[in-house]
């Protein structure tokens, strides 16, 4: 059960990571400003989604 939960918090805080390294890559490269903010939004939501993680982690481990 650890490491699917393991895994589970890792692919969450991957996901965040991967779409923030794409957002800022694009305004980095002076790319187009709504696909930064579309990014930026996901990311929110995926930050989001990866506390749900980590909190229904920590609660399923107690």
């Amino acid at each position: 059960m650890h490491t699917f939960s393991n895994v589970l918090v890792a692919t969450a805080l991957a996901a965040v990571v991967i779409v923030l390294v794409l957002g800022v890559v694009n305004m980095a490269r002076g790319g187009d400003a709504r696909t930064s903010q579309v990014l930026m939004r996901w990311r929110v939501g995926l930050q989001f989604l990866a506390i749900l993680v980590i909190i229904g982690v920590l609660f399923f481990r107690r």
